[in-house]
């Protein structure tokens, strides 16, 4: 009969099921735990974690554990207990959402922005496909970007003025050196934005030197009410130099007079505008940067305000130059990793050399934040530079021999580690916080692999140092630097031909597309996924508060965790509680 089975046949599903329950004793009685809370890697975890009711052949994958053990840890411990996530995880969309992790963590960053975003698909994939054209820009326009940001942070009063009236600062932006030069004297150059019309015949051919230099005996009235004035400014060979060649600029006021004449009617704010030439030297310097903002006034006002919102987080730690301003805003990803970890951030701001150096080896500093306790000893004498000529002697080493052999070699960064041992143990004493960055290997290779963050870093090691006592500080500064590039690149895409439809989106929820266009990939997989985008939807309030949860982002981050959404042991244990 084809229900009979064979005495061999009886035997060897007999055998299969011992396996399987064998297997599953071994995970429940002593499960190796992957290193929390400081532990080595072996450590024996405690033994009551969570138990099927019920294990079946195919809850079970021999040879493959990840899953079990991912589901004995602390952190699914606590999410399992926690009843928003219980509310998502029984969304029968939720597995479709738990397949894509880096979007789950990046979106946590702005919870009820995502939510709204994934009740509209079509907005949700136009931004996803601007991301990743965001993504694909060059290095040279990034670091323009970062360039133009630090010149606003430096100077966000100047720059909140301009955004105000964006057809003048387009004006600016276009005639970049001539504007510069009417900023040095701000008194002329108010006459003349009060006043455009009265200046366009300079534009097409009349000597303004001439008279500049006898301002009363010339039919300008304009010029003769501020005629001390237009003679300083005559007097700048500088200054004339620069309006003389770009001509232009003139006609460019004229042409913009209701901007420029709506600019000049605020005197006080006019004035700290006009009189900012470090303003105006940022704009000379990103002029092409610069350019691409201008065609784009809602974007112009945007960063204008990521700018300001920077600047006046940044206040608490003075000494923040223009250097770290442009290097949050080139690596606003490697910040914001850092910021999600600030214990790891204030160990680098202390030791900002010696990190420094183990950062020009990346695969080697991965490998010393995934295990810092093996190489404290490091900092109580033993010999850094003899261990890593000599890497396969050393069981922390020996994985990654040829990056510590690499490391070893370069000079200055084993000179810069010898100098300061105790970052050795700075990194032991903040175990946790080190592992879990090494965690995120997406962001920890934007940390790592990043010498401008670090340099920066170590220029302003007192600024830095005051931050890392302000954790939620540096997310925020984190996030408005991320937004603000993100915003710049948008201003490009818009001139490019961005839709319409991606750009409105993008302009009400800046930080999530900035979010976007750091894990471009991860949002394009999940813009197709309409059952990912429902489960988000549905689920709005209990992603807010899981967003808020520390140990949600650890299991997210955690390798097993798309394959842990779909395992029947998973929804027996949601079940369950």
């Amino acid at each position: 009969m084809a229900s009979s089975l064979s005495n061999q046949s009886k035997l060897a599903l007999a055998s299969t099921g011992l396996v399987a329950v064998l297997a599953v004793a071994a995970i429940t009685v002593a499960t190796v735990n992957p290193p929390r809370n400081g532990q080595s890697a072996g450590t024996i975890a405690p033994a009551e974690r969570y138990r099927s009711a019920q294990v079946g052949e195919n809850d079970v994958t021999l040879g493959d554990n990840a899953v079990p053990l991912l589901m004995q840890t602390d952190a699914f411990e606590l999410m399992v207990n926690d009843p928003s996530f219980r509310a998502l995880a029984r969304d029968p969309n939720f597995a479709a959402l738990a397949q894509n992790p880096q979007a789950i963590i990046a979106m946590a960053q702005d919870p009820q922005a995502f939510a709204a975003l994934a009740r509209d698909p079509q907005a949700f994939a136009a931004m996803a496909q601007s991301a990743q054209a965001t993504a694909a820009q060059s290095q040279q326009a990034q670091a323009s970007n970062a360039q133009a940001f630090a010149a606003m942070a430096a100077n966000p009063q100047a720059f909140a003025q301009l955004a105000a009236q964006p057809q003048a600062f387009a004006a600016m932006a276009q005639h970049p050196q001539a504007f510069a030069a009417l900023a040095r004297h701000p008194q002329a150059f108010a006459a003349m934005a009060r006043d455009p019309q009265a200046f366009a015949a300079f534009g097409r051919g009349a000597n303004f030197a001439a008279a500049a230099r006898a301002p009363q005996a010339n039919a300008n009235a304009a010029m003769a009410r501020d005629a001390q004035a237009f003679q300083a400014l005559a007097a700048d060979s500088q200054a004339m130099s620069a309006l003389a060649a770009d001509a232009q600029a003139f006609t460019a006021l004229a042409s913009n007079a209701q901007a420029f004449q709506a600019l000049a009617r605020d005197a006080n704010a006019f004035q700290a505008l006009a009189g900012n030439a470090q303003a105006f030297q940022a704009l000379a310097a990103n002029a092409q940067a610069f350019q691409a903002l201008g065609r784009d006034a809602q974007g112009l006002a945007a960063m204008a305000r990521s700018a300001q919102a920077f600047s006046s987080q940044g206040r608490a730690a003075q000494g923040l130059d223009a250097q770290a301003a442009a290097a949050f805003a080139q690596n606003a990803q490697a910040f914001s990793a850092l910021a999600q970890q600030p214990q790891a951030f204030a160990a680098m701001a202390q030791h900002p050399q010696a990190f420094a150096a183990m950062a020009r080896q990346p695969q080697a500093f991965a490998a010393m934040a995934r295990n810092p306790q093996a190489f404290a000893a490091f900092a109580r004498g033993a010999n850094f530079a003899a261990a890593a000529r000599n890497p396969q002697a050393n069981v922390a080493m020996a994985r990654d021999a040829q990056a510590f052999q690499a490391l070893a070699n370069d000079a200055q960064a084993m000179s810069a580690l010898a100098a300061d041992a105790q970052a050795f143990q700075a990194l032991a004493s903040n175990a946790q916080a080190f592992q879990a960055l090494a965690a995120d290997a997406q962001a920890f290779q934007a940390l790592a692999s990043n010498a401008q963050a670090f340099q920066a870093l170590a220029a302003n090691a007192q600024a830095f140092q005051a931050l890392s006592r302000d954790a939620q500080g540096l997310a925020s500064m984190a996030r408005s630097a991320q937004a603000f590039q993100a915003q710049a690149a948008a201003a490009r895409a818009s001139a490019q031909g961005m839709s319409a439809q991606a750009f409105q989106a993008m302009s009400q929820h800046p930080q999530a597309f900035a979010a976007m266009a750091q894990n471009p990939q991860a949002f394009a997989a999940l813009a197709r996924s309409p059952q990912a985008l429902q489960a988000l939807a549905s689920n709005a309030q209990a992603f807010t508060a899981l967003a808020r949860q520390p140990a949600f982002a650890a299991l997210a981050r955690e390798p097993a965790f798309a394959a842990m959404a779909r395992d029947a042991s998973f929804a027996a244990a949601v079940r369950a509680n």
